[in-house]
């Protein structure tokens, strides 16, 4: 078992034994998501593959946040934003605006990028190194200016 999802497994217990029932019934979606992948694809999931799981989530509840909020339902879009805390609290630090900068840098030189054509390399090689730690959606934003 990877080690984030031993980390989520005991969150989960925590929960219980806290009656924290909001937190419990995040996490049992994270571990649902999980074991719904490991189930379809027979496989067992590791610490990378969990990361994109829960980048996803993060990803599903910021849009629907959006959309609550457009459709003036602040009270969905308040439980939507619970959730993406308790999910937040699995995700590794996120990285500051010059890190992910720095990377771009080195990816770009790495790949020897000039144009948007080479955007695909830059994503693939930044891609593992920022997955979970920054949104990807910005970061697609800054290479494309920077390309």
């Amino acid at each position: 078992m990877s080690d984030l999802k031993a980390q989520i497994t005991a969150a989960m217990k925590d929960a219980m034994r806290a009656k924290d029932k909001a937190r419990l019934g995040t996490v049992r979606l994270i571990l649902s998501d999980i074991k719904r992948i490991e189930v379809d694809e027979r496989i067992e999931l590791d610490d990378e593959r969990v990361l994109q799981v829960l980048d996803k989530m993060v990803k599903q509840r910021r849009d629907s946040i959006a959309q609550y909020l457009a459709a003036e339902r602040p009270e969905l879009a308040d439980k939507e934003q619970q959730e993406l805390e308790v999910i937040k609290t699995f995700l590794p630090q996120p990285l500051s605006d010059s890190e992910i900068n720095e990377i771009l840098d080195q990816a770009i030189a790495e790949t020897g990028a000039a144009s948007m054509a080479d955007m695909g390399k830059v994503m693939g090689v930044i891609k593992p190194k920022l997955q979970g730690r920054a949104d990807m959606g910005q970061v697609s934003k800054l290479v494309k200016a920077k390309l």
